[in-house]
C-alpha cells in the first residue's frame, strides 16, 4: 500500500512591488522538490492584502488570494521582499506601503511558534515590524540590515550572512540568497539527496566566503555540472554509512577507478575520502546532539571503523573537538 505524503501548507506573501526573483526562486526549488520525492508535498498558495500588484520588473501578477481568516498548525509562510524603484514596463505601480499593516497584522495573528516562518530578503521586516523576530538571529539584505534592527530591537541581526536558522524562523539575505534558504529547508525537511538533486536541476553555484556560514557538507562540493561526479555523490549521500570501494564508485560513474579519482578532485576539489568522511562526521554530529550513545557507537553506526577514525576525520572538518558538539546540545 503506498503511504501518503505528508503534505505542508506553504503561504507566500505578496507585499506590493514585490521582488519577483524572491518569489520565483524559491519557489522553483520547492517545485522540484515535489517532482523529485513524493514523502513530502509543499502545497502553495500566494496570498497578499492585494488581489493583484506589480511587481519589481513591471510584471503585473494577478490571482493572489485574500489573506486567510485562519492557517494550518504545521504551515510554512514565506514573506517576499519588495523594491522602491519598480522596472517601468507600463504598469503603474501601487505606492510601496500598500497594505504593509494589513499583512503586519494578520502575521501578528495567524503565525505561532509551530509555524515555520521564512523571510526572503526585505522581507524580514515585515516579520521584524510583527515582533516575531524578537530575541531571534536573523539577516537581511545588506542594505536593509539597519532599518531591521530598528525595526526589530530584539532581534539580533547578523550581516553578510547568505541565511540564518533560528527554531522555526528562517531568513536570508538579498534575493538569489533566497535559493540556498530554500535548498536548506528542502534538505531539512525531505533529505539531503533531494537538496542536492534540486540544487543540480536549478544548476546552483553553491557559494562561500569567509563570512558566510558554512555550505551543509551534503551540499558543498556540489557547484559542478558533471553527471558522473554528481551519480557518485548522490549515491554516497544516499548512504554515506556504506563501505566504499573505489571499483564500486567507478562503476557508478562508468569509468576507470584512477580517471574517477582525478574527475572527482578535479570537480569538487576534495578526494573521495574526504568527501565521504565529510558526510560521515556530518552525521555523527546529529547523533552527537540528538542522542545519549557514545563515541563509539556512533562511530559503529555512521561507518566509522573506530572512535579513533571518527575523532581524526572530525579534526580535519571542525576546529574543535566532538565534546564541543554535545555541550551544545546541552
Amino acid at each position: 500500500m503506498t503511504k501518503s505524503p505528508r503534505r505542508i501548507p506553504t503561504y507566500v506573501v505578496l507585499p506590493a512591488r514585490t521582488l519577483l526573483l524572491d518569489v520565483a526562486g524559491p519557489l522553483e526549488a520547492l517545485r522540484y522538490a515535489n517532482k523529485f520525492q513524493q514523502e513530502i508535498q509543499f502545497d502553495v498558495r500566494y496570498i497578499g492584502p492585494l488581489p493583484e500588484l506589480t511587481t519589481s520588473i513591471g510584471l503585473r501578477l494577478s490571482g493572489i488570494e485574500p489573506l486567510p481568516e485562519t492557517i494550518e498548525p504545521d504551515a510554512m509562510i514565506i514573506l517576499s521582499g519588495h523594491t522602491e524603484d519598480p522596472m517601468d514596463a507600463g504598469h503603474p505601480a501601487e505606492p510601496t506601503d500598500t497594505g504593509t499593516q494589513q499583512i503586519i497584522a494578520w502575521l501578528q495573528k495567524s503565525v505561532t511558534p509551530q509555524t515555520r516562518l521564512v523571510s526572503i530578503c526585505s522581507g524580514a521586516l515585515l516579520a521584524g515590524r510583527a515582533r516575531l523576530l524578537d530575541g531571534i538571529s536573523c539577516t537581511t539584505h545588506f542594505s536593509d540590515c539597519a532599518e531591521l534592527a530598528a525595526a526589530a530591537p530584539a532581534a539580533r541581526v547578523l550581516e553578510n550572512r547568505l541565511y540564518v536558522e533560528d527554531g522555526n524562523c528562517f531568513s536570508s539575505a538579498g534575493i538569489t540568497a533566497g535559493i540556498d534558504l530554500m535548498l536548506h529547508i528542502i534538505g531539512r525537511l525531505t533529505d539531503p539527496t533531494t537538496a542536492a538533486v534540486v540544487a543540480r536541476s536549478l544548476v546552483v553555484y553553491l557559494r562561500r566566503a569567509g563570512t558566510d556560514p558554512q555550505l551543509s557538507p551534503w551540499l558543498e562540493g556540489r557547484n559542478h555540472i558533471h553527471p558522473a561526479i554528481h551519480r557518485v555523490q548522490d549515491a554516497m549521500t544516499a548512504d554515506p554509512t556504506r563501505d566504499w570501494s573505489l571499483e564500486t564508485l567507478a562503476a557508478i560513474a562508468i569509468a576507470s577507478p584512477r580517471h574517477l579519482s582525478r574527475l572527482f578532485n578535479e570537480h569538487t576539489g576534495m578526494s573521495l575520502p574526504d568527501y565521504l568522511n565529510k558526510l560521515r562526521v556530518a552525521l555523527a554530529q546529529q547523533l552527537l546532539t540528538e542522542t545519549r550513545l557514545d563515541m563509539e557507537n556512533i562511530a559503529e553506526r555512521v561507518g566509522f571503523s573506530s572512535s579513533r577514525q571518527l575523532r581524526r576525520a572530525w579534526s580535519r572538518v571542525s576546529p574543535t573537538p566532538p565534546s564541543a558538539a554535545r555541550r551544545a546540545s546541552s
